[in-house]
């Protein structure tokens, strides 16, 4: 693992350039994003002169375990789902703080005319000016809240436009001359009515909640609004009318309602259209494709390593592990559950005979025989060992 880590820099571009003239990889949008991955410890680690508050320390949990210590991890991802670089930091890192270093690593890697595709977490100014620098192209989700160029773009007049089965979009313009900026609204129809429908059922489960607490104390009223108010899902939902009374905020169901399956998509690429805004952050879920495989395909969890040079060893090699899975289904045309499933059926067994012991390989499948031919590999041999007896 050390010796991974001496040569990592020269291995990272070795191995992108070799895959990318295998694959012929089309790297004109590069996909970024960021997880946590956290350690079964209740120490975090020591500070450090390149970690002020230990490696593995505590911040903002993706997976939920904020009591836990953890590291960021960092990914860079082709349209084809080809991770072309992983990064770990301390547990604290935010996503805003990493933008300068991922792009500055790629910097000379040659990639040409780069458009980056990451989600809201990483939608601030300074991300936005260090992306769009030597003429790199930026689409990037823009808040949902009530930011004032997003409650004009969603107010602007204009016809969706289908692009996909479930997918619609509406390119609007916020501001006036140099100072204008163009948007994109997304409405998956998909996604709207599965918003309208968890939106009911939380209304439902609110409405159960409350029924009777105008019979309540004020007191017994506070606490019960406290307790429902803690809940993400109700708080929105919830108002509390002038004599301290409990009720379904309507008026906030119906502003939600007015976003339901919608996202408001920045791009500073003029030669983009709206469909192209669309579906290259559609393809951003190839990202989180990716962690699924990290976290339960390769087994990136539990890391048994302390120090902070081995848990970014073990990281990079997941990273490969990875980058085989998606060689292999491309090279197939199939997914690497259904690959590993049709391999798996091939098994070797131990005949005990007469005249010795055999180890023979079970006959190659037809499936098995269209993957190892698609991957250019040969058939094993049929028999791997032979012990004769002896008198």
């Amino acid at each position: 693992m050390d010796f991974l880590l001496d040569t990592l820099d020269e291995l990272q571009r070795t191995v992108f350039f070799t895959v990318a003239d295998l694959l012929n990889l089309d790297v004109d949008l590069l996909f970024f994003d960021t997880t946590s991955t956290y350690f079964e410890t209740d120490q975090a680690d020591p500070a450090t002169e390149d970690a002020p508050e230990g490696f593995r320390t505590h911040g903002h949990s993706k997976d939920h375990r904020p009591d836990l210590p953890q590291v960021i991890i960092g990914m860079a991802v082709t349209r084809g789902g080809i991770p072309v670089r992983v990064w770990t930091w301390p547990g604290n890192t935010q996503d805003q703080t990493v933008i300068a270093q991922v792009k500055a690593d790629l910097a000379g890697w040659r990639l040409g005319r780069v458009v980056w595709v990451t989600d809201s977490g990483f939608n601030c100014e300074d991300n936005r000016r260090e992306l769009q620098r030597g003429g790199c192209g930026l689409i990037v989700a823009e808040l949902r809240g009530n930011d004032a160029e997003v409650k004009i773009a969603r107010a602007r007049q204009g016809r969706y436009h289908t692009v996909a089965d479930n997918l619609e979009v509406k390119q609007v313009w916020v501001g006036d001359g140099v100072s204008a900026q163009r948007l994109v609204i997304c409405r998956n129809l998909q996604v709207a009515r599965r918003d309208a429908a968890v939106r009911a059922q939380l209304i439902e489960q609110l409405e159960a909640e409350i029924a009777g607490s105008d019979k309540l104390t004020a007191t017994g009223r506070a606490e019960l609004a406290g307790r429902l108010k803690a809940m993400p899902g109700y708080r929105r939902l919830l108002r509390a009318t002038p004599t301290g009374r409990l009720r379904i905020d309507r008026t906030a169901a119906r502003r939600d309602a007015h976003l339901d399956g919608k996202l408001l998509l920045g791009a500073c690429d003029p030669s983009l259209s709206p469909t192209d805004i669309a579906q290259g952050y559609k393809a951003l879920w190839e990202v989180e494709r990716g962690w699924r495989d990290l976290k339960h395909t390769l087994d990136l969890r539990p890391v048994y390593h302390r120090k902070a040079e081995r848990i970014q060893a073990h990281v990079q090699l997941c990273w490969l592990g990875l980058l085989l899975i998606r060689v292999a289904e491309n090279a197939v045309g199939d997914t690497w559950r259904n690959i590993a499933a049709e391999l798996d059926r091939m098994q070797l067994v131990t005949l005990a005979t007469s005249d010795g012991m055999v180890a023979q390989r079970t006959l190659t499948t037809p499936g098995q025989r269209g993957i190892l031919a698609k991957l250019e590999l040969p058939e094993p041999p049929r028999y791997f060992d032979f012990t004769p007896t002896t008198d």
